[in-house]
């Protein structure tokens, strides 16, 4: 929310209060008070843009106004019955009732506000849609469809470069009615959302080579949603391949300019979904191999960022269905050094497998979350089979959405009451600063930059349990 925005909202409410309250008061100021606030709303339309949150502020200034209009005319008529200024008390309850939506909008679903990284280095972004042509699309009925997959490379930048601010949330004048589990017409302003990364900047110069984390997002989540815990990643230095599932993924953009929505088919004979989900888990997997294949192609990542990377020091991340995916990926591509599963359930064999690289698992609290037996057993399991170092920590009063930018999405009050309800009272900021000083500590080995103790760095937070399990 910037300065013009809360100058405007906060205007707009203690006029529409004087409206209300003071009749005298508000015949005086609103010559001066009415222009003014007219004036503000077509700059900040003109400069900001229209977004919804702002629209019933709009109203109430239209509506006060017409009530101080109206009360001027009435108070200078003496012949006026009781009857007859019954829509005027109306109208001053009607303002009165206006006020609620015009705050609860920044009070309760603002437009995002995500954390500051908090690495040493600026932070750059740039998009790629790339086309998989060995490979057709399960999702769709087309035979000739070949399978899309999207990866936002965010990586450490040369502070000295110029680039324009990178856009939140792909196809946001596309959006389908539901994203994820919210309304699509909540997001009509994330244009403004401020993801701390410019695009297009220089790879940052200190080093020749970056390591480099593909990271897969949970289950109908769009890539979007992890930037807070990526930006942060990538200022820490690590060059960080943010994947989008096409047909999983609540929206998403394809190479063709196709927004695409998603997909399902479950079959009748999967009550549980349970198949459905081994199957999805192995076209996931697929997609983060191609990812690393692409990375072995000369100059597919463009002119900025091909050379750039150290393609020997690669590892998997993901969150909740994604972090199965990292897993699986591990499991079946040796060009991988490492994985970390944040907060995911497994499916199919994977828990059978057993892993030859150093594996990690973080997860949110089983008090607040209550993970299902398949997720305790299932990554119990996998840590037991592996021969390769294995870690996992349990972050308390943090639930399964903390890792991920959807608390943001609320204003503070409205982020606390959900946090009474559901759990992650620990908060985003914390509970992301916490998962990324534990996987920089985890992967510095694997990624070829020396050891450090994922236990020493949750040690520094309070209460986080858990640490080597091999």
């Amino acid at each position: 929310m910037s300065i013009m925005d809360v100058l405007l909202a906060l205007g707009a409410i203690a006029f529409a209060v004087s409206a209300v309250a003071s009749r005298r008061v508000a015949r005086r100021v609103a010559p001066v008070v009415v222009p003014v606030l007219v004036v503000g709303c077509v700059l900040q339309w003109l400069i900001e843009g229209f977004y919804w949150q702002f629209a019933p502020t709009y109203v109430l200034i239209a509506v006060a106004g017409g009530l101080v209009v109206a009360q001027a005319k009435w108070a200078g008529d003496p012949t006026a019955t009781r009857a007859r200024r019954l829509p005027l008390t109306l109208a001053r309850g009607g303002v009165g009732l206006l006020m609620v939506p015009a705050a609860l909008a920044w009070a309760v679903v603002p437009v995002p506000d995500l954390p500051r990284p908090t690495g040493p280095y600026a932070v750059g972004t740039e998009i790629f849609r790339w086309v998989d042509r060995n490979r057709p699309e399960p999702a769709t009925d087309s035979a000739e469809d070949r399978r899309n997959v999207i990866v936002q490379a965010w990586y450490p930048a040369d502070p000295a470069g110029n680039g324009r601010p990178a856009v939140y949330l792909d196809g946001l004048n596309q959006l389908p009615e539901q994203v994820t589990v919210l309304p699509g017409l909540l997001m009509r302003g994330y244009h403004r959302v401020d993801t701390h990364a410019r695009l297009n900047l220089p790879v940052n110069p200190d080093r020749a080579h970056w390591p480099v984390v593909l990271f897969s997002p949970g289950y109908g989540a769009p890539r979007a949603f992890y930037t807070g815990l990526i930006a942060d990643l990538a200022s820490r230095g690590f060059v960080v391949l943010a994947v989008d599932h096409p047909y999983e993924v609540a929206v998403t953009e394809l190479a063709d300019g196709t927004i695409a929505t998603p997909r399902q088919h479950f079959p009748d004979n999967d009550p549980d979904g349970s198949r459905y989900m081994s199957v999805q888990l192995d076209v996931r997997a697929a997609d983060l191999r191609f990812v690393v294949d692409q990375l072995h192609r000369p100059d597919t990542l463009g002119p900025r960022l091909s050379g750039r990377l150290d393609i020997e020091h690669v590892a998997a991340v993901g969150h909740s269905f994604g972090g199965a995916a990292a897993a699986a990926a591990l499991a079946d591509d040796p060009r991988l050094m490492a994985a970390a599963n944040i907060d995911g359930t497994l499916y199919g064999k994977l828990p059978q497998r057993s892993l030859h690289k150093p594996f990690l698992l973080v997860q949110s609290d089983y008090a607040e979350t209550e993970h299902s037996e398949q997720f305790l057993d299932g990554n119990g399991s996998l840590l037991a089979r592996s021969t390769a170092p294995g870690f996992r920590f349990e972050i308390a009063e943090a639930n399964h959405y903390s890792f991920t930018d959807a608390p943001r999405f609320l204003a503070d009050p409205a982020r606390f009451l959900a946090a009474q309800l559901i759990g992650g009272a620990r908060g985003a900021r914390e509970t992301q600063r916490a998962t990324n000083d534990i996987l920089v500590a985890f992967l510095q080995e694997p990624l070829g930059a020396g050891r450090a103790d994922p236990s020493v760095a949750a040690a520094r937070y309070r209460d986080i349990r858990g640490g080597s399990v091999r």
